[in-house]
């Protein structure tokens, strides 16, 4: 038996960093896509083959002792195997078109897309159901996940999301367009996020009111998304940006990218944990080449998206 599932990757729009202390963050999900395929084999061996590697062990080795990148699709599989009792094997293969290790949510999309295949398998799962399990193989290499990227993969579109209420889907009169570039500096999710604590240890007032004008500008971001307001939005990423800087998690290489994206888009930030990745910059179709030639000649790689409605898709 053979299943199929596609997920695609995610921006986040605002609040990255400040959702990490209960502040809500919207995130958007993207055209650029994973594809997984599963399949039964009657060997008791687990085999995932992806662009980045493979790994093929024994399905009785003890997830414990399994140290590999791959550790979220061998989790999937162990834990359908278990449930349904069965004594075979399953071959997954990853094919992805998101860049990884830039923010835009690649690791999250493969862990959604493999969960509704794996499970595909063996029964007919929710998308809630699909979600739970994608977020239980995420926290197998990132403990601490928040489960937004996850959310915003499985149900596509424009959401908000917060660690206590979850998420809530964001209906908008946009047609979003973005330009990405990537500045393809290496960052750690993990090291940015301790950086983050770390200013909010030694900056508790200012922190703290970069909280509140966070949850302010949220909320006026919501009400712009149903407006229609394009330009708008440009200045609250903008605004936005400015408070990504003030905690630390911005440079020189990032100031300049946005500084160039700024002079042709409605306005540009970080998307993601910052100090390196990518920055998404809001275009339509007035500005949208212009904003593309615009950053190819200052020498960024630079890709355009727009926004993917569907999230989840299982075949």
């Amino acid at each position: 038996m053979k299943s199929i599932a596609s997920a695609p990757a995610k921006v986040i729009l605002f609040g990255e960093h400040f959702v990490v202390y209960g502040i809500k963050a919207i995130l958007c999900s993207i055209n650029k896509r994973v594809t997984i395929t599963s399949s039964n084999t009657e060997e008791q061996v687990i085999s995932v083959k992806s662009d980045l590697g493979e790994i093929s062990i024994p399905s009785s080795i003890p997830i414990e002792e399994i140290n590999s990148p791959l550790l979220p699709f061998i989790y999937i599989a162990k834990k359908m195997t278990e449930k349904f009792n069965y004594s075979g094997g399953i071959n997954v293969t990853i094919n992805s078109d998101i860049p990884s290790g830039v923010g835009l949510g690649s690791s999250s999309a493969c862990c959604v897309a493999a969960a509704g295949s794996i499970s595909g398998l063996f029964t007919k799962y929710s998308k809630e159901e699909i979600l739970n399990l994608a977020i239980e193989a995420e926290k197998t290499i990132f403990k601490d996940t928040s489960g937004a990227d996850c959310t915003v993969c499985t149900y596509g579109g424009i959401i908000e999301y917060d660690k206590k209420s979850g998420y809530k889907k964001i209906n908008t009169r946009f047609d979003l367009h973005l330009v990405i570039a990537n500045t393809k500096i290496p960052h750690s999710t993990r090291l940015v996020v301790t950086k983050v604590k770390e200013f909010k240890e030694h900056n508790e007032k200012h922190f703290s009111e970069l909280c509140d004008e966070e949850i302010r500008l949220i909320e006026k971001v919501k009400s712009i998304l149903n407006s229609g307001d394009m330009k708008s939005l440009g200045q609250a990423m903008i605004l936005n940006q400015k408070y990504l800087d003030q905690i630390g998690v911005s440079n020189e290489t990032l100031r300049s990218v946005i500084e160039d994206a700024n002079k042709t888009s409605f306005g540009s930030k970080i998307t993601g944990a910052g100090e390196g990745g990518c920055i998404i910059a809001l275009v339509d179709k007035s500005n949208l080449e212009k904003t593309l030639r615009n950053l190819q000649s200052k020498n960024h790689e630079c890709f355009s998206v727009q926004m993917d409605s569907k999230g989840l898709d299982t075949f």
